[in-house]
């Protein structure tokens, strides 16, 4: 395209899209736009002014897990729309059908694979699932279902509903009804006081207050993220799911995992919950389960959960009464096949392993250096680095600190990095880094010399 061509496609971005997240008022001075992406090849991208950008949060949220130009998916998806493009999913589809095979054999424990389009509608799914099986089951009553304070389950009014992000969910409500906020399992800043090693791990066990506080007859279900993301990359313990499982199971209530983020290999293991010795009940993920290629997501359950929506067909309620337009589409799972592929022949779960353990270990070089950085965490390939005014304290920074940072690493440095991003009165202050699995040590060094460079600036 030539320059002239490109001025053209800035002008008409700049005119008529809607950005998501975005204050369009910057935008209105002669000269300023927004960024317009044209080209990407490994983890690199190239905007249409011809900067090139190293991508450490694969795709900006967290979605390239296998890194830009893969012809092979690309062809998959080509050759399977020529083919079929779509059918409604109350039908079958070859992709679809081998996809969901090849991904419940990564998934012990789970039976069944249920389509749609975004994170968001993949964990809508599983509270309907939840809802409805309490008027099959009963008097419709055990619909509450608990979500947790700094996790982020979409962008819908019912997953905003279980949202604990204050800054999220702000000017959206009223929200709907039957969800409940329990306490979230940061041990840097214990909710409760304690430390680990010297406690009971009192942010899981509060589970068991809180259903007892509600009344376990209306309790149904229990949504969380196996880290949480964009609240803070927080890993739990790993006491807290056992605790969580064994609790769900005493009263009757489903276990959620939302993967959105961490599914499809970002933490080194094919799902985040599989760090954790627990099975879910429903599993739900989107982002990298085709790397971007194409729109898909998936709920997954278990075979029991699937053998209760099964009855007499003369009843005619008595079944999974939902649809997904675009779980149809063939594309998605086509793309997913390869995707999955390309993981597996490439043997990138061990590389983010690796790679994972070198980042983390690099990121507290980072914090022995600067008294700005007050906790390191993360597992593989998805790490955190929490910044504070003062160790002691703990008190978190302004987040035009954090997104100075990031400002910094990307004008100065041509790295594009994450952050927590007006989500919380007070805690916008964590650093978040997803580069793709294909990392090696060299994008690594380029991240760490990136944020070295800006910490440098901040003092």
């Amino acid at each position: 395209m030539t320059q002239e061509a490109m001025k053209k496609v800035i002008a008409q971005n700049k005119k008529n899209c809607w950005h998501h997240l975005t204050q369009h008022s910057a935008y209105d001075k002669d000269g300023a736009a927004p960024m317009v992406v044209v080209e990407g090849k490994g983890m690199r991208i190239k905007d249409a002014n011809g900067n090139e950008f190293l991508d450490a949060v694969s795709g900006g949220v967290w979605t390239v897990n296998v890194g830009y130009g893969r012809e092979s998916i690309a062809n998959a998806v080509r050759d399977q729309l020529v083919k079929l493009c779509y059918f409604a999913g109350s039908a079958g589809s070859i992709p679809g059908a081998q996809f969901a095979e090849a991904l419940l054999d990564k998934m012990p424990g789970m039976g069944r694979v249920y389509y749609s389009n975004s994170g968001s509608e993949a964990n809508e799914k599983c509270f309907k699932i939840i809802r409805q099986l309490a008027h099959l089951e009963g008097d419709g009553t055990k619909n509450k279902i608990i979500y947790r304070d700094r996790d982020y389950h979409g962008t819908t009014i019912g997953a905003l509903s279980a949202t604990g992000q204050f800054e999220r969910k702000a000017q959206y409500g009223p929200f709907a009804p039957g969800f409940v906020e329990l306490t979230n399992c940061c041990c840097y800043r214990c909710p409760f006081g304690k430390k680990y090693g010297e406690c009971n791990i009192e942010c899981a066990h509060a589970l068991e207050d809180l259903i007892q506080a509600e009344g376990p007859e209306t309790v149904g279900g229990i949504i969380l993220e196996p880290i949480t993301a964009g609240g803070g990359v927080i890993v739990p313990v790993p006491e807290y799911f056992p605790i969580i499982r064994e609790i769900c199971d005493r009263h009757g209530v489903l276990l959620q995992i939302d993967e959105v983020v961490c599914g499809l290999g970002r933490t080194g293991k094919w799902f985040g919950y599989q760090h954790f010795d627990v099975v879910p009940d429903m599993v739900t993920m989107a982002k990298g389960v085709a790397s971007g290629y194409a729109g898909i997501s998936c709920t997954t359950t278990t075979e029991a959960v699937f053998d209760r929506f099964k009855a007499d067909p003369s009843d005619k309620m008595h079944y999974f009464r939902d649809i997904s337009t675009f779980g149809g589409c063939t594309a998605g799972p086509a793309a997913a096949l390869e995707n999955m592929a390309i993981i597996v022949r490439e043997n990138l779960l061990d590389n983010v392993v690796k790679m994972g353990d070198y980042f983390q270990d690099r990121l507290f070089e980072l914090k022995d250096k600067y008294e700005v950085i007050g906790d390191v965490r993360g597992k593989g390939l998805f790490q955190g680095l929490e910044l504070v005014k003062d160790r002691t304290t703990k008190e978190p920074v302004d987040e035009s600190v954090a997104a100075g940072v990031a400002g910094h690493c990307a004008a100065k440095s041509r790295v594009i990095i994450g952050r927590t991003n007006r989500s919380f009165e007070k805690h916008n202050n964590t650093l978040a880094f997803s580069p793709a699995l294909i990392s090696s040590k060299t994008e690594i060094d380029e991240v760490i010399n990136a944020l070295d460079l800006a910490f440098a600036d901040q003092k």
